[in-house]
């Protein structure tokens, strides 16, 4: 088979669908991961350049979901070269406004699909990932400044860049690189409420370029960081946030 297998999470929309469009314009087969969005999953398919690609669903909270899904994965593709963990979710849960009840439920929820989920995948698709694959984990800027109305999505993230950096030594001996974006804001379907006036100045005013990122800039590194030129980037984490958040 022609390019590589690549297993992209949350591919539906958003920063996922052009990441799952940047593998698939270079030659690339592409696994196009939702939850519960098929249509979105399906009109991507169709328009995707090339052939091989496919459909599979997982509600990344659950491990046997994810087990069936990385695998259906694999056997559309005959293996897995590159995985993308962008699959994530944001829920506004401020501590000062919320139960104790709701708390622990916010915090469940999102360590469950973005830090629990994406490791579950790691360790599924490894399985399927010969010599020379790839692992890149979406990351976020909130990972860095922190997310004071959704704290669990910025230790979330966090997390993944521990994981990533630890998996980085631990899967290089199996020629594996691993590594992560941490984009800040990003005009998506997801951000799109945020952006609007008057907040929405103010959030492009955080960047010196008076802008926020296109979701094709993040999958540009994203191809860069699964590409064979770039092992000697595994365990790095990449800001992209047009100089609106500096570490």
């Amino acid at each position: 088979m022609s390019g590589r297998g690549v297993l992209v999470t949350g591919a539906s929309r958003g920063i996922g669908r052009a990441i799952a469009a940047a593998f698939a314009e270079q030659g690339d087969r592409i696994a196009v991961h939702h939850r519960d969005s098929p249509d979105e999953a399906h009109s991507l398919l169709g328009g995707l350049p090339g052939q091989g690609h496919t459909v599979v669903r997982a509600d990344l909270a659950d491990p046997e979901d994810v087990r069936r899904m990385t695998d259906a994965a694999a056997e559309a593709l005959g293996r897995i070269d590159v995985l993308v963990n962008n699959a994530g979710i944001y829920l506004h849960h401020p501590i000062t406004e919320l139960t104790y009840e709701q708390w622990q439920a916010a915090w469940r929820r999102t360590l469950d699909v973005n830090l629990v989920g994406a490791a579950n995948v790691i360790w599924c698709a490894v399985k399927h990932m010969p010599a020379g694959g790839r692992i890149v984990n979406v990351s976020s800027r909130g990972a860095f400044r922190g997310e004071p109305d959704s704290p669990a999505y910025g230790a979330s993230k966090a997390g993944l860049n521990a994981l990533g950096q630890s998996l980085a030594v631990a899967l290089a001996p199996h020629g594996i690189a691993v590594a992560a974006v941490a984009p800040g804001f990003v005009e998506t379907d997801m951000t799109n409420e945020h952006l609007k006036a008057p907040r929405g100045d103010a959030i492009r005013a955080q960047s010196p370029f008076g802008r926020v990122a296109r979701p094709e800039e993040i999958a540009a590194a994203v191809v860069y960081l699964a590409s064979p030129a770039a092992e000697w980037a595994s365990g790095a984490v990449l800001d992209l946030n047009g100089a609106s958040y500096l570490r």
